[in-house]
Parts: C-alpha cells; sequence; structure tokens
C-alpha cells in the first residue's frame, strides 16, 4: 500500500484536540498507521500547520509531536512547484498552498488525506465549474470531515497525550 499525503487540516486536527477534525485525524491516521502505510506531510502543510504554535513560541513542540507520530516532511521539488503553479492558474479559487498538497500527491502517487472539501473535488475530479475561464461561481474552500470509523486512540497518541494536552492547555 502507498504512502498517504496529510494536508494542514490533518495536521491541525492531530495537534489540538478542541479541532473540529481532531477525532477523525486520529482515526484516519491511526488507521493508515496499522495499515502500514508512510505517513507524509508537503512542507508547505507542515509550516500551515505550525503557525499557531509558533505564534506562542511551542513550534518546537508541535513538531516534536509530529516527529513522534511518524510523519515524515515532504520537500517542495521544483516539480511540485512547476505543477503547484499549473494548478493555481487552471483553478481561480485555489490557494497555492492547496495547489502544492495536490502536487505533492501527484508526483508521489500517493493518496490525500484532507478535511479540505475543495482540494478533495480537484484530487478526485469533481471540480464542477471552478476552472479559470468557465463561467460559474466557484466553490468556496469549506473544510468538510470526511466520515471515519470510531476506534481507540492511536498508540503513538496515547503515548503523547502528556504533551498534546500540554499544548492545548497553554492555548487557552
Amino acid at each position: 500500500m502507498g504512502a498517504l499525503i496529510l494536508d494542514a487540516s490533518v495536521l491541525m486536527g492531530l495537534l489540538d484536540s478542541a479541532d473540529a477534525h481532531h477525532d477523525n485525524a486520529v482515526s484516519d491516521v491511526e488507521r493508515a498507521d496499522q495499515a502500514g502505510r508512510a505517513l507524509l506531510a508537503p512542507a508547505s502543510a507542515y509550516a500551515e500547520a505550525l503557525i499557531a504554535f509558533a505564534r506562542t513560541n511551542r513550534g518546537d513542540e508541535a513538531r516534536d509531536a509530529i516527529a513522534s507520530m511518524g510523519i515524515a516532511i515532504a520537500p517542495l521539488t521544483a516539480t511540485m512547484a512547476e505543477r503547484a503553479a499549473a494548478l493555481r492558474a487552471l483553478y481561480r479559487d485555489m490557494r497555492l498552498p492547496q495547489a502544492i498538497v495536490l502536487a505533492c500527491a501527484e508526483e508521489l502517487e500517493a493518496d490525500l488525506l484532507s478535511y479540505d472539501r475543495r482540494l478533495m473535488q480537484v484530487r478526485t475530479g469533481e471540480a464542477g465549474d471552478d476552472v479559470e475561464g468557465r463561467t460559474g461561481d466557484a466553490l468556496s474552500v469549506a473544510p468538510v470531515a470526511t466520515p471515519s470509523e470510531p476506534s481507540l486512540p492511536p498508540r503513538w497518541i496515547i503515548e503523547h497525550w502528556a504533551l498534546l494536552d500540554q499544548l492545548n492547555s497553554e492555548d487557552s
């Protein structure tokens, strides 16, 4: 089974127990981990997920939490950057970070896990009337969680609950 690309919505869900996607992120990523899938986050998604922690001088803690979950960071290559630019030019309502995540998944021939409806629509070819030069209203970039089966907390989350609780309590 191939790698699984995690976008910023998934990373933020993993790091923040108050995030709307926390339960889905824990369940979905644990399922992928149990299946032996490599877990990767594009460098851009990783940076996006760290912003809130960097604002409170806790970027190191968030970095360590992501690393402890076995999530590797996929660097941005020239090919990915070129593909991201092409996607951004094609879809007028797509932000560059979204385009980079899609380009990363394409280049690495990996599946994508995201709670961003827009990303998943483009990835599955259900983009609709949002291509540059076509008429119609562009879709919003509202995140929508994908359904997950309930499961026990993943072993790597249990091992790091103290760190996650500390990150979340300091944020309050």
